[in-house]
């Protein structure tokens, strides 16, 4: 069965049946609880739990008890699904990978936003490549030295789907810093030369439409886009699974940047429990060295609750073996 066959009721009892748990559906023409899960595109969910299961990450995955799904469609680009889950409110999960949950996405969002802006001496225009959920932005108009933010967004049903289900992070497309446009981040930066003092990708993991955020030529465009002595920061995973990956896109970047560095933050619901990020530099600045500092009063007018000036400087401090393969 499709989902062309279904009718209203039929999507009723699939829903209520994720809402109160129930493992059976009465109407007859589902088998069991994971075969209207399967039809319905959601073969993550069993009994009542979503697991992040991929080959990103082998051997493992991380489970969220599911409540309700808010949100189940297709895009042109990826599948999007939206849970409310009972110990992580609500989240976002894009292509069956977990992209941020309620409880802990204040972490990403703070790191990815203010280890860029705080290692540039005065970022005032900001492109956000990405960042369909509004999280970076919300985070950048906090920044008293940012005057223009512009974001471009490729899937306009992930802004949608944030703004109607995500406002606590949604809440970044209100800002008067912002113009956000729906188009391909790659065309944009062609033909924005030299406008940008920060640019920030926040993009998922490198399958489906993020894949090509990953490449040398991605680095390219976004110095081109850079003003002298600008600054980039790209999500770029994590070093438990991933680490000839992380490599491979840091070596990507260094063809194109006289300044690379990783730097890492703790997110409990991504894979490992922790996901880094490239920052680097146009220029001779270390980008681990903030240029503005963010101490307990800048914390309290900015209502951060992750990154601080301290915390900026150790997260470019890394193990040894991680060490090795990276910068050895």
């Amino acid at each position: 069965m499709g989902l062309a066959t279904l009718n209203s009721y039929h999507v009723y009892v699939c829903y209520e049946a994720i809402k109160f748990k129930k493992t059976r559906i009465q109407s007859g023409i589902f088998k069991n609880y994971s075969h209207f899960c399967a039809v319905l595109g959601m073969d993550q969910i069993r009994n009542g739990w979503f697991s992040e299961i991929n080959e990103l990450w082998p051997g493992q995955c991380l489970s969220l008890q599911v409540e309700e799904v808010l949100l189940n469609e297709k895009s042109d680009f990826q599948d999007v699904l939206v849970l409310q889950t009972k110990h992580h409110g609500r989240a976002l999960i894009l292509d069956g990978i977990i992209q941020c949950t309620e409880h802990d996405e204040f972490s990403y969002q703070e790191m990815i936003s203010f280890l860029p802006l705080c290692a540039h001496p005065a970022p005032s225009r900001v492109l956000i490549v990405g960042g369909g959920d509004g999280g970076v932005a919300r985070e950048c108009h906090k920044h008293p030295l940012v005057e223009h933010v512009v974001q471009v967004e490729i899937d306009s049903k992930v802004v949608d789907a944030s703004r109607r289900f995500l406002p606590f992070m949604a809440q970044g497309f209100d800002s008067d810093k912002l113009t956000l446009t729906i188009g391909d981040g790659f065309k944009y930066m062609e033909e924005h030369k030299n406008e940008f003092d920060v640019i920030i990708t926040d993009s998922s993991d490198p399958i489906g439409p993020a894949v090509n955020l990953f490449t040398e030529s991605y680095f390219r465009l976004l110095k081109g886009a850079l003003k002298r002595g600008g600054v980039i920061c790209s999500q770029n995973g994590t070093v438990w699974t991933e680490l000839d990956k992380v490599k491979e896109t840091l070596d990507h970047c260094r063809k194109h940047f006289p300044v690379v560095k990783y730097a890492v933050t703790s997110v409990p619901t991504y894979p490992s429990g922790q996901i880094g990020f490239i920052v680097a530099a146009a220029g001779k600045a270390d980008p681990a060295v903030p240029k503005f500092r963010v101490g307990e009063t800048e914390v309290e007018e900015m209502g951060l609750r992750y990154y601080n000036g301290e915390v900026h400087s150790a997260a470019f401090v890394l193990p040894n073996f991680v060490k090795k393969v990276l910068y050895d």
